[in-house]
């Protein structure tokens, strides 16, 4: 058995295994030297935001046992997808897919800001009232399902190796973590990451309550979307010491902390106005909704 073959045989072993080792790393980190003080109770917070992890991959395994890498296997058995198409060197055919598909988050996570019946699903993901670790993993189970079917496409179209979607998972819960932690790294860091990695700095703006903050960087992994596509922001208008975290219409924290409330929140309320090209500050909007 060569290496790919037993890194495709421990998908899941491995995966598991990044998760927690830097969930651990982080939450340690964050209690250490915290960015900002939390205003609910981390115990609560943390046991709804993980509950609805634990049950939203209970509900992917269910619905799509083979998952993503099972989606590449057989693409490329049956030759489907460019990479599997052209035959190029396997280093290459991996950078390829990882930075592809990183591109395809990025425009999904547009997208899901530009369509008010989609912000409704993402809005479970914003309406956390404070930004952790955890925030990074916190999205409502119609909105993964939809992720994993897009996931589905892009792997097919691309032919993307089994390997590169492993890694892509990886690096893709690895780095959703890391930029959604309470943590801050020191300027001279932040500012040369920036131009390749997302930083907890840097993403923290796109969770604050204005909208036009919200509507900006949107990358997860790779920061170079935001730029060529105009959507970076620098810094909030608040500092983040004086930003606040979370959507205008969910603030009680029965409604934005407990899972019971997350699970729902797509089905209250109207359909609202939000969308992406709202990106001029008013003071008095009343959108997010």
């Amino acid at each position: 058995m060569n290496l790919i073959e037993s890194i495709a045989e421990h998908e899941q072993t491995i995966r598991l295994g990044f998760f927690l080792g830097v969930l651990a790393v982080m939450a340690i980190w964050e209690v250490m030297a915290p960015k900002r003080a939390l205003t609910v109770s981390k115990a609560l917070r943390w046991a709804n935001n993980l509950g609805l992890v634990f049950f939203n991959s209970f509900i992917l395994r269910l619905v799509f046992p083979a998952a993503a890498v099972g989606v590449a296997a057989f693409a490329a058995e049956h030759g489907w997808g460019l990479l599997n198409y052209y035959a190029l060197p396997t280093g290459l055919a991996i950078v390829l897919a990882i930075v592809a598909m990183d591109f395809i988050i990025y425009l999904q996570h547009v997208l899901v800001h530009a369509v008010p019946a989609l912000w409704r699903l993402h809005r479970v993901h914003h309406a956390d009232l404070d930004y952790d670790v955890t925030t990074g993993a916190r999205f409502h189970t119609l909105e993964i399902i939809l992720s994993m079917l897009i996931k589905f496409a892009t792997i097919v179209v691309l032919g993307a190796p089994v390997v590169a979607v492993i890694i892509f998972e990886v690096i893709l819960n690895a780095m959703a973590m890391f930029n959604h932690g309470n943590v801050g790294l020191p300027t001279w860091l932040d500012t040369p990451l920036r131009w390749f990695i997302v930083t907890p700095d840097m993403h923290r703006v796109h969770h604050s309550i204005e909208d036009d903050e919200t509507n900006s960087n949107f990358g997860f992994n790779l920061s170079w979307w935001d730029r060529l596509f105009g959507t970076y922001r620098d810094q909030p208008r608040g500092g983040h010491q004086g930003m606040t975290i979370g959507i205008r219409k969910f603030r009680d924290t029965q409604q934005a902390t407990w899972i019971t409330g997350l699970l729902t929140m797509p089905f209250k309320g109207k359909i609202s106005g939000y969308a992406i090209n709202r990106r001029q500050w008013n003071d008095n909007a009343e959108e997010q909704e």
